[in-house]
């Protein structure tokens, strides 16, 4: 089964930074199940999947975000559904961690010859061609550019579907971060918040989007 041209045009132009939401409106679980399962199945550097999805249900902590998270502000009290995705932190990406191990392992199941080859390959990458090792800065930030092509696949999954959604960068990362792994949320030496998303349906219709023309953006090298 293959889904038309036009029916994914026409969800990237449903697609919108949604600004308000409506209280009253509610995904089911199974829709959202879908959308964190676009984000899962997602593609990253090595498949090393650096991410978690963090879905926050508890009053409390979606005050905490709304008093602290100024691009949250207006939106995560009345959306449906709101989402931390967090990444690994370097100490967890090394060639030779435990995760890694793991994800080599247990979840690829590369042979120990394999494995050993795919190793030396990710720590020329990490340590040589990127220069990931020498900077913390720059490997959490490797790894946010990873998350985000999560990000990017839940928020077309949802419209889709039909179900309005908001990538959230406004919050002071840093104070966020601390107030977030302060609650228990998760362990900040493991992992460091990447961005946010509000999902749900609009309040309001939006105004008609606009981007640059094709011929703007795109330049063939020939």
């Amino acid at each position: 089964m293959t889904i038309s041209k036009q029916q994914i045009l026409d969800a990237y132009h449903f697609r919108h930074a949604c600004k308000q939401y409506d209280p009253h409106k509610k995904i089911s679980a199974e829709d959202f199940r879908f959308i964190l399962e676009t984000g899962r199945l997602s593609p990253s550097s090595f498949g090393f999947e650096p991410w978690k999805f963090l879905v926050i249900e508890k009053p409390a902590i979606r005050e905490l975000i709304r008093d602290n998270a100024w691009g949250a502000k207006d939106k995560i009290m009345d959306c449906s559904h709101f989402l931390l995705i967090l990444v690994r932190q370097p100490a967890e990406l090394l060639a030779d961690g435990e995760y890694v191990q793991h994800i080599m392992r247990d979840i690829h199941h590369i042979p120990e010859d394999a494995l050993r080859q795919r190793q030396t390959f990710y720590r020329r990458f990490s340590e040589q061609d990127f220069k990931l090792t020498q900077n913390p800065t720059a490997f959490y930030e490797w790894a946010c550019r990873q998350s985000y092509i999560a990000l990017a696949n839940m928020l077309t999954a949802a419209a889709m579907i039909g179900i309005d959604s908001t990538p959230i960068e406004g919050f002071p990362l840093e104070q966020m971060n601390d107030l977030l792994a302060q609650q228990g949320l998760y362990n900040p030496q493991q992992y460091k918040l990447s961005v946010m998303a509000a999902f749900g349906y609009r309040l309001h219709q939006p105004r008609e989007k606009t981007r640059r023309p094709l011929e703007e953006v795109v330049e063939w090298v020939r």
